[in-house]
């Protein structure tokens, strides 16, 4: 694979995927540039990973078939506006959550971009990423493959239409935080009825672990696995008559949609 990836931004996003992509060896470190402008970081990704580093874009844009935009939604118009004379007919890919694809095109007046919009998670960081991908009308079958190659080096990845996106963001982007909230209340729990803090961590991790593992193996649907696990009478179905009369399900269906309203605020502003 001979292609030329430009990373603009260098933090964690963008080292989850360069590391993906190394250790799946979908790329060498010589296809791989990257734009950071601190310079602490640019030495950190050149040691660590052997990528070139520079401080600003107009220094490896040129020299890339695909420039993948890793910064944060708030910055965009002014990278867009650095990269505006450097783009020809490089593939644009950007993580930047809740921005549609028509502003890519329109903030860079080139009608013909093809760009690939991305929402991975935080997982990625272990490479264990959920990544959802859509594409404007200008992105080949071809590219739309290889990005969704780029993207498998850090974990799964689904084809979407863009208008779910916000739908992704809500539950796959945001997804990791409500989890980590869960497993928080549930060693908080252990705590509660007497467990000290070390174990009922470690109980609780290699839990959710277990379970997810389990869901994954069986391909049994989760309400199927729950019963298995809920005895008449016994303690777990005590616990899931609180959760049930607190309504839990109700409480985690809010809180996505609450997540996929706000995305769309903020991709409509």
């Amino acid at each position: 694979m001979s292609k030329t990836i430009g990373f603009i931004g260098g933090g964690q996003m963008a080292e989850a995927l360069i590391r993906g992509l190394l250790q799946a060896t979908v790329l060498n470190a010589g296809q791989i540039r990257v734009a950071e402008p601190v310079a602490q970081r640019r030495r950190f990704l050149e040691d660590t990973y052997a990528v070139t580093c520079a401080p600003g874009a107009q220094d490896m844009a040129k020299q890339c078939d695909i420039i993948v935009l890793a910064v944060k939604p708030q910055m965009m118009s002014t990278v867009l506006a650095e990269l505006k004379p450097l783009l020809c007919e490089q593939v644009i890919i950007t993580i930047a959550a809740g921005i549609p694809l028509s502003f890519y095109s329109d903030s860079l007046e080139l009608p013909d971009l093809a760009v690939i919009r991305v929402m991975p998670n935080t997982p990625a960081l272990v490479l264990e990423a959920a990544t959802a991908l859509c594409r404007n009308k200008n992105v080949s079958d071809n590219d739309l493959a290889f990005a969704e190659r780029l993207f498998s080096a850090i974990g799964t990845t689904t084809i979407v239409e863009e208008r779910l996106m916000d739908g992704v963001t809500a539950l796959s982007g945001s997804g990791p935080a409500y989890v980590f909230s869960f497993i928080e209340a549930l060693v908080d729990g252990g705590i509660k009825v007497g467990l000290g803090k070390e174990v009922a961590e470690a109980l609780a991790v290699q839990t959710i672990l277990g379970s997810v593992r389990l869901l994954q193996e069986s391909k049994q649907h989760p309400a199927v696995l729950r019963a298995q696990v809920t005895s008449p009478g016994g303690t777990t179905i005590s616990a899931l008559h609180v959760l049930e009369k607190s309504g839990f399900n109700g409480i985690i269906m809010d809180a996505v949609e609450a997540a996929c309203k706000r995305s769309h605020e903020l991709g409509s502003s």
